[in-house]
């Protein structure tokens, strides 16, 4: 099972850059490239425990939908999400917020397991996790941008 573990530094209180990580109108901005919406379950705001959101998406020029599922949440430290449906044979994200001498320390571990077996297992080593990868690397940056600028205040109600 791939692992993709991701630090990010944010000079900003961990609870923006939680309620950021959890905004579906900031994920929409931070996938603009892959023309991702939120079609079904939790469409805008802020998405909260068992609730549910459905992606539809452009990758790899396939529309794709997935849908997942917040499982865990202890704001504002911890949340994690899960698929219930979609490409992926499973997958869940972990984001785990901790504020040390004046910043957030954002951590990611997106743990997944890819269908078709040995296929799945080859395109993991020759460009999905790479993929994966940049897809949170950019999100992240899209956080850091929105948490450090105060522009923040455009997305999430009055915190």
């Amino acid at each position: 099972m791939p692992v993709i573990l991701l630090t990010t530094r944010i000079a900003a209180p961990a609870h923006i850059c939680f309620d950021l990580s959890r905004s579906i109108d900031l994920h929409k901005i931070s996938t603009a490239h892959t023309s991702e919406e939120a079609v079904a379950g939790v469409t805008s705001g802020l998405i909260k425990l068992h609730e549910q959101v459905t992606w539809q998406a452009r990758h790899f020029g396939v529309r794709q939908r997935l849908t997942s599922k917040i499982t865990d949440y202890h704001r504002p430290t911890f949340f994690a999400d899960e698929m219930v449906r979609g490409a992926f044979q499973s997958f869940r994200h972990e984001h785990v917020f901790e504020e040390k001498d004046g910043h957030t320390i954002m951590q990611d571990r997106f743990s997944y397991t890819s269908p078709l077996g040995f296929l799945g297992h080859l395109a993991n080593i020759l460009f999905l996790k790479r993929y994966m990868a940049g897809l949170l690397l950019h999100r992240n940056q899209i956080i850091r941008e929105f948490a450090e600028s105060g522009r923040w205040r455009e997305i999430l109600p009055q915190v």
